[in-house]
Formats: structure tokens, sequence, C-alpha cells
């Protein structure tokens, strides 16, 4: 049943929470994201980014303990709080298609499902949390014990990079490009001699 879990994980929960990130960053593109709601809203995404980086890193390195757990846990309640920000942010500024507000819903349960997944093959540690079973919760960072296969994890940073950041910092740059040239273009039109502007 282990394996199985971590083969859920892996080669499943993992591939889908990229995946649908990959087509949060096209609805944002195909929008123009760097019309409307800005480098504000692009802000936002790679906070949320970060956020859900942590724990990816932690489960894909450390032993999965009450320390990594409470990580994950805490770090996805507050990438939820994070995601209602951006909507809420979001969608006075732009179109929020029915499909992108979709692929917002696996973004958000696609952790949670990871963090269950781990809590079940972790059962201990994480009744630990709460004072229950038989272990004691373990804070300690360790690595593991077992290490995933080195070529699993050079394909999930691989396709972090490639799925994740290269794309939403491409965001980020056209984004800012763009409030660079409205600033620009603002600050020549109050420039611009008096006769100009009639």
């Amino acid at each position: 049943m282990a394996a199985f879990i971590i083969n859920l994980i892996c080669y499943f929960a993992v591939p889908l929470w990229m995946l649908a990130g990959i087509c949060d960053w096209w609805c944002h593109r195909i929008t123009a994201i760097e019309k409307n709601s800005g480098i504000k809203e692009s802000l936002i995404h790679s906070v949320m980014l970060f956020e859900m980086g942590i724990p990816i890193l932690a489960a894909l390195f450390l032993e999965v303990n009450a320390l990594v757990l409470t990580l994950a846990l805490t770090l996805w309640l507050v990438h939820e709080a994070t995601a209602l920000w951006d909507v809420s942010y979001a969608h006075k500024r732009r179109y929020l298609s029915p499909f992108e507000q979709h692929v917002h819903s696996f973004l958000e349960l696609m952790p949670l499902m990871t963090f269950v997944l781990l809590a079940a093959l972790h059962w201990t540690q994480f009744l630990a949390l709460f004072g229950a079973g038989s272990d004691r919760a373990d804070f300690t960072p360790q690595w593991k014990r077992r290490p995933l296969p080195l070529t699993y994890s050079i394909a999930v940073l691989g396709g972090v990079v490639c799925f994740q950041l290269i794309p939403y910092g491409e965001e980020l740059w056209r984004c800012w490009r763009a409030k660079i040239a409205s600033e620009n273009r603002v600050e020549s039109i109050q420039n611009a001699p008096t006769s100009r502007r009639k």
C-alpha cells in the first residue's frame, strides 16, 4: 500500500499539479494580464509559487515527519488565503473564464490531496501532531533515509523550472515592462508642452 501511495503522489498528483499550473499561466497570458490586473497580480502568483515550493522541496529531500507535515499544512492554508486574495483582486480587473476557474480548483485541491496522501503514508507522525498515537512528534529536519530516485528528483526540479518558474517569470517580466511603458507614457504626457496637449 505504501508503494501505491508513493506512486500516486509522484506520478499522478505532482504531474497533474504542474499541468494545472501551466494552464493557469496560459489563461493569464490570453487575457493579457499585463494590460489589466498587471504586476500586482503577477507578484501574488509568485508568492503562491513560493508558498508551495517550500513543502515540495521539503517532501522531496527531507524525511516526512511532524515538521514536514506541519510545514505543508500551514503553507497550504496560507496558500488558500493568498489564492482568495488573488481571485478577489483579479476578478474586478480582468476576465476569469470558466476554464480558468476550473483550473484554480485543481491548484487548490492538488496540494491538499498531496498532503492527505503524505499524512496517510506517515500516519503515526500525523497523529502525533495532535498528541495521539504511540509516536512522539518529530520536528527534527533530517535528510531522507531512503531518498527518492535521483532521476525523479531531477525530473521534478526540471519540471518546476520549465513549467512554473520560467512561465511565471516571463509573466512577471511582461507585467513589469508594461508597467514601465505605462509610467513612461504618463510622464511624457505630463511633460509635454501645453500647446501639444490641446
